[in-house]
């Protein structure tokens, strides 16, 4: 409601109408605004239901990914691999010496020899004495004596087998090879550093990732998750929304951050994904309840620096730029957040509505 006209208004009021009408008077006439011809492309915006997204950053991660560490004390002889090669399953990454697990292979190879021929001695004795002791020609305590030297030759003989299992099992990792089929990520040694089993901890060697199975780790917050769970729904935002993945699967996991109160998402990525690699950060968009979406061809966007806008014919026919705050983007169409309505007139081709409203300027500039 405007305010009661005071009497101190009603007497400045006829003054400043005469004044506003000689300046009038002085001027030329406003030109009009320049009418959009017939032939200039447009759509009409159109407002649809569609779910609400909510986005947030994530990690690529690789479900199969390992670090290598050595197994036994020795020194790095051959290093065929670097950071970005890739391995097949089984191919040899490090290579160590070998002199001391040689060695100590050789030994318990002969310990098992030196085992079993006294076991075969002890064995072929309690054969005998047994068969003595059947026919009552040896005491118990000899047959006794004989069983016990057999079941002793017997133990001796597995804990050298025993041992040289585990001279050949510390042979075998003087030669490293690739678990699985991947990328090396990381190399953490040289040729000819001595590396250690431990402790306190075992040397690391290299860092291996499998490509082949891909995951996004995304942190939402507590107020989010549980409509996560409920729609466990995910879409990977990638070239800024320019190609969008549907998320294969998605995970919850059940504990929260005590310090943040955050929950971390894993999100599996479909096979045959191209452009994502371990370590990128991609945006993940979570689907939320329906909402009212503006959305307009991203080819009718008119870029000037970091504004946005579209050439909107107006009711009366004229053209004008106009700035808009744009959201996500969906292939070939974009969201509006602010700057337009429903049912309003947007130029299809923006350079030639440029064009068209340059070409006008210039002709009523023209003497």
């Amino acid at each position: 409601m405007r305010p009661p006209v005071t009497f101190t208004a009603r007497r400045w009021a006829a003054p400043l109408a005469a004044l506003a009408l000689l300046a009038a008077c002085g001027r030329e006439p406003a030109a009009p605004k320049p009418l959009a011809p017939s032939s200039l492309a447009m759509f009409i915006v159109a407002s649809d239901e569609a779910p609400r997204e909510q986005a947030w950053d994530g990690v690529v991660e690789a479900v199969n990914e390992t670090k290598l560490a050595a197994q036994t004390n020795a020194r790095v002889k051959e290093l065929p691999v670097d950071i970005g090669d890739r391995v097949a399953k089984g191919d040899v990454l490090v290579r160590f010496t070998d002199v001391e697990q040689s060695s100590a292979q050789r030994s318990a190879q002969a310990s098992v020899a030196s085992a079993r021929a006294a076991f075969d001695e002890a064995q072929a004795n309690y054969k005998r004495i047994d068969d003595i002791y059947a026919r009552k020609l040896v005491s118990r305590a000899d047959f006794d004596q004989a069983t016990a030297r057999r079941d002793a030759a017997q133990a001796a003989l597995a804990a050298a087998q025993a041992q040289l299992r585990s001279a050949g099992q510390q042979a075998d990792y003087t030669i490293v090879r690739a678990p699985f089929a991947g990328v090396v990520t990381q190399r953490y040694v040289e040729v000819g550093q001595a590396v250690q089993s431990g402790p306190p901890q075992p040397q690391p060697l290299l860092a291996l990732a499998a490509l082949d199975a891909l995951r996004v780790e995304v942190t939402i917050p507590q107020s989010t998750v549980e409509a996560v769970r409920q729609h466990p729904v995910a879409t990977l935002i990638l070239d800024g929304g320019a190609r969008r993945i549907a998320a294969a699967d998605v995970t919850v996991l059940p504990t929260a951050d005590a310090t943040t109160h955050t929950f971390r998402v894993r999100v599996a990525v479909p096979a045959g994904a191209v452009g994502l690699w371990p370590g990128m950060t991609v945006k993940v968009g979570f689907a939320a309840d329906a909402a009212a979406r503006l959305a307009i061809p991203v080819t009718a966007l008119v870029q000037r620096g970091e504004l946005d806008g579209v050439y909107v014919i107006g009711a009366d026919n004229t053209v004008s730029l106009r700035q808009l705050r744009l959201g996500h983007r969906h292939g070939g169409a974009i969201d509006v957040l602010a700057g337009l309505a429903a049912g309003e007139h947007v130029a299809s081709d923006p350079v030639a509505a440029a064009r068209w409203l340059v070409e006008q300027h210039a002709g009523k500039r023209a003497p």
